[in-house]
């Protein structure tokens, strides 16, 4: 039995058409189909076939089920099974029609970055041929559209890519007819319209070519007052001047490409630093996290620490290490989670940062999350692509970013612990050791800094990266300087708030924003906390340094751990790193309990 969304829904077995009577029951096996495999709960099923449900809308589910599984029932039926919380449709994979669209997809990419492009034409036209209309034509359920809207712009991709690979076959005249219809279907798709102009200047049409470049030009001018993109203009300059990338090419046999030659493309991420030091476990970790995960499934990992600790540093470091593993495209993008000048990203606005690295026209863009995030999933179905998603504010920030399928891993940095990002490995980054905190404070300082006096300045800036850069850059700029003197502008609190500091980079501000997105509450505590001289408080002490009950204190702890704003030494323990008290003392409080306050301090 073979199940077909990529058209109108339809049920097939042995090639004859299964009748479905009624909108509402084609509708829910859109929905069952969509959720494959997978328990799809009456709940879902009845916010998604009505706006405002009636009462006797779970009887009318449990009506078109049994009348689904009579339409079903069959040799080779699907099956339709009750569970706890609902239904589960189980059908097999290649049953279903969109599945074979991207594995067919996926295979053909795998070919073409082997070098055999016959194979990958071969392979993107039959899954192309799959097709007979828009994806779940009529089915109205909100996943239902959200899912189409990415299988669509699935399909379009994998359009482009086939006109691409018939074009370097040689193929011109026959393309014309096709790529004019899909333009015209299409006239923001720049690949599709740089097709058609390649495909009439081979085929001898130079003016041609260039009128669909300024009818191109017009559209985009008139409807949103754009310019075409770099692309589309490098490729008019070419056809003008006949230059030799755009003329008719023979194309060579297929042939494996050697394993080295692998192809990387759109590669976003930030420049490596070149004098990224220590973290071998943090490293070996990460690389046995992307080594153990099932093929085909995506990876998530969530490193989390306290500002300043080296998270984006050693996700950009690693994402660089396995850009050859993810040769499908490595993409960056800054949410601004804690940044000092403007406020977090939306989903949306970081989807469509990601989405337009990924070559989609600005202006083709929905509107909506759902469809946006569904555009981005099936963008990266099948590829093996790396995402740094760096300085997320919360996991609802990061859940739409993160792919639904395919050999893509996502590298997520974050202040915070995202405790509701499932299935992820989380990697909580703490203070480098000392012989790190050493190395990266000489190979900024230079080699000659060693002896006594560097193991107590490295202590000083509690071997925290971005303290220990801030030192060793000071020391390296002051050439009458000398270790000695570094330290004894470390030995205070105060002293360290005006060491830690050049014109560019202030390392209080830094650990600030964190306790900026504290309640009032814990900007409270953590300040009485930061004012008592113990290194560690247990609930006691800290119920009778603040005056709170047991109970808010235990609740406040978890406040602190949650932003990596304090450490667990041992169960019910909490101990305040030593710059996240310096910069405490520098927290003003709004005057809501003075006696408290002055009794804090007493």
């Amino acid at each position: 039995m073979d199940f077909l969304v990529l058209g109108p829904v339809e049920v097939r077995e042995s090639g004859v058409s299964v009748r479905l009577s009624g909108m509402r029951r084609r509708r829910l096996l859109a929905l069952l189909l969509l959720n494959a495999r997978h328990a799809v709960s009456m709940d879902f099923l009845v916010d998604e076939l009505w706006q405002d449900p009636p009462a006797s809308a779970r009887h009318q589910v449990h009506n078109a089920i049994r009348d689904l599984r009579a339409a079903l029932a069959g040799p080779a039926g699907a099956g339709l099974i009750t569970v706890d919380v609902g239904y589960r449709l189980d059908v097999p994979a290649d049953a279903v029609d969109a599945h074979r669209f991207t594995d067919g997809v996926r295979a053909a990419r795998a070919a073409r970055r082997e070098g055999r492009d016959a194979e990958a034409m071969r392979l993107l036209q039959a899954a192309v041929d799959l097709w007979r209309g828009d994806a779940f034509d009529g089915i109205d359920c909100p996943s239902v559209t959200a899912a189409a809207a990415g299988l669509d712009e699935q399909r379009l991709s994998a359009v482009e890519e086939l006109m691409e690979l018939r074009l370097a076959a040689g193929e011109t005249g026959s393309l014309v007819a096709e790529l004019s219809a899909l333009t015209a279907r299409y006239p923001l798709r720049d690949a599709l319209r740089g097709s058609l102009m390649l495909a009439l200047y081979r085929g001898g049409r130079q003016a041609d070519a260039l009128a669909v470049y300024g009818e191109g030009r017009r559209l985009l001018a008139d409807e949103l007052g754009l310019e075409p993109g770099p692309r589309l203009r490098r490729l008019q300059a070419e056809i003008l001047a006949d230059a030799p990338r755009v003329q008719r090419r023979t194309p060579a046999p297929d042939r494996p490409a050697p394993a080295t030659a692998r192809p990387v493309q759109d590669n976003y991420l930030p420049r490596d630093l070149p004098d990224f030091t220590g973290r071998t476990t943090e490293l070996a970790l990460l690389d046995r996290a992307v080594g153990d995960r099932t093929a085909g499934s995506p990876r998530t990992v969530v490193i989390d620490g306290m500002g300043g600790i080296g998270k984006t540093a050693l996700a950009v470091h690693f994402a660089h290490h396995r850009t050859p593993d993810h040769p499908d495209g490595q993409y960056y993008v800054d949410l601004h989670g804690f940044s000092p000048a403007r406020a977090p990203l939306t989903p949306e606005e970081a989807l469509g940062v990601l989405l337009r690295s990924d070559g989609a026209a600005p202006d083709a863009l929905p509107a909506g999350l759902a469809e946006l995030s569904a555009i981005w999933r099936s963008r990266l179905a099948g590829r093996r692509a790396l995402l740094v998603l760096d300085n997320a504010a919360d996991a609802a920030q990061v859940a739409p970013l993160l792919p639904g399928t395919g050999d893509t891993l996502a590298l997520i940095t974050t202040r915070r612990k995202l405790t509701a990002t499932d299935g992820a490995l989380s990697l909580p980054l703490g203070a480098l050791g000392t012989a790190d905190a050493e190395a990266l404070f000489r190979r900024i300082a230079g080699d000659a800094c060693t002896g006594a006096s560097l193991t107590r300045t490295v202590a000083l800036c509690g071997h925290h990266p971005l303290a220990l850069r801030i030192a060793a850059t000071r020391l390296r700029d002051r050439p009458s300087w000398t270790v000695p003197d570094v330290t004894a502008r470390l030995c205070t609190s105060a002293g360290r708030t005006a060491f830690l500091r050049t014109a560019d980079r202030d390392l209080m501000s830094v650990l600030a924003l964190s306790y900026e997105q504290l309640p009032y509450e814990a900007q409270e505590f953590i300040r009485t906390l930061a004012l008592h001289p113990a290194a560690v408080h247990d609930i006691p002490q800290a119920c009778a340094a603040t005056g709170l009950a047991p109970s808010a204190v235990e609740c406040l702890f978890d406040t602190l751990l949650d932003h990596n704003l304090a450490d667990e030494p041992s169960p019910a323990h909490l101990a305040i790193p030593p710059l996240l008290r310096d910069c405490a003392h520098t927290f003003t409080l709004p005057a809501r309990d003075p006696a408290r306050r002055l009794t804090a301090v007493a």
